[in-house]
């Protein structure tokens, strides 16, 4: 199996599940829960529980929950190669769920926003895969390292894919040097709303169909309407259903799911349709638990 070096973001998830209608300026009650995130170290995470060889490379704070960080990844078999910021805190993300499931993010990179070219090892790029999380591109302070990874892999003869983050930090990056960036990857993934940023395209096919002119191959994941592929040069894009789920108990991280059961089918060369069940798959495990990370 193709080794995987994953670039990107180490998050604390603290996830509020409000009980009620949010009260403005008031009281709501809540279930807490606290958890290991960031979508970068959620794919290393997914993909090694589900059997991938997988390193991940990231910048945590020198605190408590950074050493829950590390040895959680460790736990799950992720090769961690973490630089410990002396100065910044972990990374911290605050995802405020209302009663109705719609997810709100207030994101503190921390010490993710220092991920420097010097940060990542020679030593894992040498071959295999690397998929870049775009919070790396999109955040100023780590950009430098997210360009560095994308040419030391080019350098390596590594194949490349990328993911779009988020729609709202990714508009105020622009789709213009976002796709600069990164038109040199194979595999390109986006959800609908990122898709939209990037081409101005409101229907997922005629999106997907834009980017290929960056992009060899588009992967668009659409939650509950399953998820597409588009090759160049394909007269149709392929679609797979969502698989279906008797209760979603926590959306978040689920997008980090789906890439993570796609890209081991897809690095083996299997059937577009074979790749985007396994996501679909992983995508709906995710759904049926809380917090973003596999539950071992």
């Amino acid at each position: 199996m193709t080794r995987v070096v994953v670039v990107g973001d180490l998050m604390t998830d603290a996830v509020a599940r409000a009980r009620y209608a949010l009260a403005r300026a008031s009281d709501t009650p809540a279930i807490v829960t606290m958890h290991g995130g960031g979508s970068g170290a959620n794919i290393a995470s997914w993909l090694a529980v589900e059997g991938a060889e997988v390193a991940f490379i990231g910048r945590r704070g020198a605190d408590i929950t950074g050493r829950n960080r590390d040895m959680e990844l460790m736990g799950y078999g992720v090769d961690a190669r973490l630089v410990m910021d002396p100065e910044r805190p972990t990374g911290t993300c605050v995802v405020l769920v209302t009663h109705k499931g719609e997810r709100t993010m207030l994101s503190d990179p921390g010490a993710n926003a220092a991920l420097a070219p010097e940060d990542l090892p020679r030593d894992l790029f040498g071959g295999g895969h690397l998929h870049l999380s775009g919070y790396t591109l999109i955040n100023e302070g780590s950009r430098d390292a997210g360009l560095a990874a994308l040419d030391m892999a080019h350098r390596a003869g590594m194949s490349i894919s990328v993911d779009c983050a988020s729609a709202a930090p990714l508009e105020r990056t622009g789709a213009e040097p976002f796709l600069e960036w990164t038109g040199g990857a194979k595999l390109l993934f986006a959800n609908a709303d990122q898709a939209k940023v990037l081409t101005g395209r409101d229907e997922p096919e005629a999106a997907a169909k834009v980017l290929t002119a960056w992009f060899p191959e588009v992967v668009i994941k659409m939650g509950a309407e399953g998820a597409l592929w588009y090759g160049n040069g394909r007269p149709e894009p392929v679609r797979v259903p969502a698989e279906p789920v008797e209760r979603v108990v926590d959306g978040t991280g689920a997008g980090d799911a789906f890439c993570a059961g796609f890209l081991p089918e897809w690095l083996a060369g299997k059937p577009p349709a074979e790749a985007l069940s396994a996501g679909c798959g992983l995508a709906a495990k995710a759904l049926m638990h809380l917090g973003a990370r596999p539950r071992l």
